[in-house]
């Protein structure tokens, strides 16, 4: 049965009120989110059953709903236990290079392990000054751009692996795309950083100079949740949790305390993209219907289309659509589209992991990130505001370039 496009309105109002209502009124949204979305998740799921009784799209939706909440939720817990302490003076240069070595390590722990694992120790190295941009570049280079070099780094590219890609295609084949759109990013972080130290005093620091590692053991456990990654459900998904609940029980409380680490930013995570997961489902349902009616011809035409629909959609399943899209085009299985129009791989790939970072709900590690910088002070953008003030200015030119030099 063809599912009609009214039928991802649950889908559109979940979207709607993560950007609107915040808006309206801040207090009551972070009161009543959990109603809002559990209210439109349970709606989206009762319409969908009743009126297209697709239990199998349901099930498999749930199955990769519990695959990212126990991917975020083991990577947050355990990060949680490593206490990383930069010593020094945050300087814009100490900034960019922290934020450089986020978006490189994110290619072997995965782009939500590298977010929980810095976002603490930068908020902290810039106590002095939290601003919002602070935290946005971070969502657009550690959690997001960074990630697109390997399987690791971001789920669509490790979905893409399963599917026949070899693990270090993209690494050959994107990697100059990959530092040409992370120096530029940040290019667009130190003039921001620059300008906003314009007229202000450097305070003095009279300690040492370095950085200060607690919690070590916990990278056994990281380094499990990353190789458990390779293994089928339920095997992958009950490590990732069995390794989460060490972490959390062997790690001393002093380093929890001083992490200041509650479950709150993983709570909110898990309660928004159950609205997202259980209303999406007719959405993509009817974009892999009519992707083909799209007349996709050019890697520039997969970059920007799977690009605009990752931002709101969840990345890995509009990466697989767009996948097969490229692949029935041509009547070609993986391995010849690698071949003949690798390309196109090239721009699906790059779509579906930089436009993550245009929104807070583009990729999983971006609203823990915003969630954990709340809490430390920082007076984040709206859903909007992000849009609007940063990601639009700042990352649809570099994605212009971006196609223009690479994907034409």
């Amino acid at each position: 049965m063809e599912i009609p496009l009214w039928a991802s309105a649950p889908f559109a109002l979940m979207l709607l009120s993560i950007a609107i209502i915040p808006l309206i009124n801040h207090h009551w949204w972070e009161k009543n989110y959990p109603f809002v979305a559990i209210f439109l998740g349970a709606l989206g799921l009762v319409l969908y059953l009743t009126m297209f009784k697709d239990l199998e799209a349901v099930w498999h939706t749930a199955l990769e709903y519990f695959s990212f909440i126990s991917l975020i939720g083991s990577l947050f817990v355990v990060t949680g236990g490593i206490l990383i302490r930069i010593e020094g003076v945050a300087t814009p240069w100490l900034n960019a290079l922290v934020l450089f070595v986020g978006a490189v390590i994110s290619n072997f722990i995965g782009t939500t392990g590298a977010s929980m694992l810095l976002i603490r120790p930068f908020l902290r190295l810039n106590k002095t000054r939290l601003k919002p941009y602070l935290v946005v570049f971070f969502i657009f280079l550690v959690s997001n751009i960074g990630g697109a070099l390997t399987p690791i780094g971001d789920p669509p590219l490790f979905l893409g692996y399963l599917k026949g890609i070899p693990f270090f295609w993209l690494v050959e084949h994107v990697w100059f795309i990959w530092l040409f759109t992370i120096v530029l990013v940040l290019a667009a972080f130190l003039f921001f950083d620059f300008r906003n130290r314009k007229g202000l005093d450097e305070p003095a620091f009279a300690g040492k100079r370095g950085v200060i590692l607690l919690g070590k053991r916990n990278f056994l456990f990281l380094a499990l949740i990353i190789l458990a990654v390779f293994l089928p459900t339920p095997v992958r998904e009950l490590i990732m949790i069995g390794a989460a609940i060490a972490s959390y029980s062997l790690t001393p409380h002093s380093i929890h305390q001083d992490h200041d680490f509650n479950f709150e930013p993983i709570k909110e995570v898990a309660i928004l993209f159950f609205g997202i997961f259980a209303t999406m489902i007719p959405a993509l349902q009817y974009l892999e219907t009519h992707a083909q009616s799209f007349g996709l011809h050019s890697p520039g035409q997969f970059f920007w289309l799977t690009g605009s629909l990752s931002a709101f959609l969840d990345n890995a399943p509009t990466y697989l659509t767009f996948l097969s899209t490229a692949m029935g085009a041509l009547g070609l299985d993986i391995h010849g589209l690698l071949l003949q129009t690798p390309k196109d791989v090239v721009g699906i790939s790059l779509g579906a992991v930089f436009f993550g970072a245009m929104t807070y709900i583009g990729n999983g590690p971006n609203f823990m990130v915003k969630s954990i910088s709340d809490r430390a002070g920082v007076k984040n953008p709206t859903f909007l505001g992000y849009i609007v003030r940063y990601s639009l200015p700042v990352l649809i030119p570099i994605f212009v370039l971006v196609w223009f030099l690479f994907l034409r």
